[in-house]
């Protein structure tokens, strides 16, 4: 698989930590110029060759638009990992106006602005990667602000898949459940809110951090050259209970 990605760029939002860390960590193992966009400072980056770090708070729409379009404006890339996202978990009866702007204007309007920005500088054969979630495709006790913005982000992916089919530009999204990043071992540090969504999962337990991140790999290389319009769950077993 490295050699797919050898000499390509690719953009990934949300690059600091997590997820999209890691991602950027493989692609750039594997010889790929890559773009780092995060609201947090990435100084240590700075030492990485290929690696070009932009701090950017992509829920403004005009702040960041005006920011990528400058940043893109004569560079050709091969994917990008719409990976920046965020989650308020409460009871439906007290979500706020705040809490709605603030989830939907990172998972939801920041997705639609930068893949609108950057589909012209998408070179034919590229690929599209969003980060959604299982909770695009279930539903969970008090997230339901969060249900609609990844049912939202799992939408786009399939009218963008459509729209950019004629150009060759493939369009997926991966759908996880819990993931044991530093956050997720956090979050879920608690043993007996863990086994609550544990129980439903056939494998009884929540997927690694490779595991979530070898599905994006995959979608942006040329295996997956015919795999468009795809939500993939990844949730060892959950949706088949």
């Amino acid at each position: 698989m490295d050699q797919d990605f050898k000499g390509k760029t690719y953009v990934i939002t949300g690059a600091g930590r997590g997820i999209g860390r890691e991602v950027l960590e493989r692609l750039h193992s594997y010889g790929a110029t890559v773009y780092a966009i995060d609201m947090s400072p990435m100084d240590d980056l700075k030492t990485y060759s290929n690696v070009i770090t932009l701090s950017l708070d992509l829920s403004s729409w005009s702040y960041a638009r005006t920011h990528l379009t400058e940043a893109f404006k004569n560079v050709q890339i091969d994917g990008l990992v719409n990976n920046a996202g965020i989650t308020i978990c409460k009871p439906f009866e007290e979500l706020t106006e705040d809490d709605y702007d603030k989830v939907m204007n990172i998972n939801v309007k920041a997705v639609f602005n930068i893949t609108q920005v950057l589909s012209s500088s998408i070179k034919n054969g590229g690929s599209i990667a969003n980060l959604s979630s299982l909770a695009g495709l279930r539903a969970f006790p008090e997230h339901s602000l969060y249900h609609i913005s990844k049912a939202g982000v799992d939408a786009m992916t399939r009218a963008l898949a459509l729209e950019f089919g004629a150009r060759n530009i493939r369009v997926n999204s991966v759908n996880p459940t819990a993931c044991m990043t530093e956050m997720g071992r956090f979050i879920w540090s608690d043993k007996t809110k863990a086994e609550g969504l544990w129980s439903r999962i056939p494998l009884y337990r929540f997927a690694e951090l490779r595991e979530v991140v070898d599905p994006i790999l995959f979608f942006l290389g040329n295996q997956s050259s015919f795999i468009n319009g795809v939500q993939l769950p990844i949730e060892g077993g959950f949706s088949a209970c």
